[in-house]
């Protein structure tokens, strides 16, 4: 099995290299590819990525910013792994979490594995981010009777085959809740594993706001109440609770 693990960057500079650094120094159970892409960076992040000399990192470039949603549809295409999992590069998540999302597919117990964050005075950003995401994730819950703990994980490893018959058209943030949506319709229900988290504060450069989460519902709305149709996973892929 080989993981792709795709980061979008804008304007990283600052963090940038710690973030490769952290990714690849990870003793992973499988190999591994980091497919970086620096979605109209204006500062030096397309400089510092196009000093890094590891065969295990690929980069691409966008000319000008499209959003995270675009970021990592390019980052999709151009995967060779059998599964993916999404690394952002502000530090916010330990890649030493990710063999732990890869375990549970390599003991024959999941398809799609979610890291499902614990929000606490260390890592939550605001009261209000926390509430909003709680809020998402609990009308994904109701729309489509699940129970999931964390939706807007940055955490979400399934087959890159799977990812890419989703068919993802959100640009920004709202991919999140769109991929979600997508497989709940599907009967795909994610298996979470606890993973840590420390939230970086507006000033150090956080981007989402509540339009995001706003957004977000009107997808969950929309994914709902699409027609059900001839629901199909890619070949060789089977759902597992």
């Amino acid at each position: 099995m080989k993981l792709s693990i795709l980061m979008p960057v804008y304007n990283e500079e600052a963090r940038l290299a710690d973030a490769l650094t952290q990714a690849l120094d990870v003793k992973y159970t499988t190999d591994i590819e980091l497919v970086v892409v620096d979605d109209g960076s204006r500062d030096r992040t397309a400089e510092i990525l196009r000093g890094v000399q590891d065969p295990r990192v690929r980069a691409i470039f966008h000319e000008r910013n499209q959003g995270k949603g675009a970021a990592i549809r390019t980052a999709v295409e151009n995967a060779t792994g059998e599964y993916l999992v999404v690394l952002d590069a502000d530090l916010e998540y330990d890649p030493n979490d990710i063999p732990r999302l890869i375990q549970p597919v390599l003991d024959g117990h999941a398809t799609v594995v979610y890291g499902n964050r614990t929000f606490g005075s260390h890592s939550s950003f605001s009261f209000w981010y926390v509430m909003g995401n709680k809020a998402v994730t609990t009308a994904a819950n109701v729309l489509f009777n699940c129970y999931i703990g964390d939706l807007e994980t940055c955490y979400k490893l399934m087959p890159v085959a799977l990812y890419r018959s989703l068919n993802v058209s959100s640009r920004g943030f709202g991919m999140e809740a769109e991929v979600t949506g997508k497989l709940l319709r599907r009967k795909v229900r994610p298996y979470e594993v606890p993973i840590s988290y420390r939230a970086r504060s507006r000033e150090e450069g956080k981007k989402i706001t509540w339009r995001d989460g706003v957004q977000a519902l009107w997808i969950l709305l929309r994914e709902r109440a699409r027609r059900p149709g001839a629901i199909q996973l890619p070949t060789g892929v089977i759902p597992r609770p």
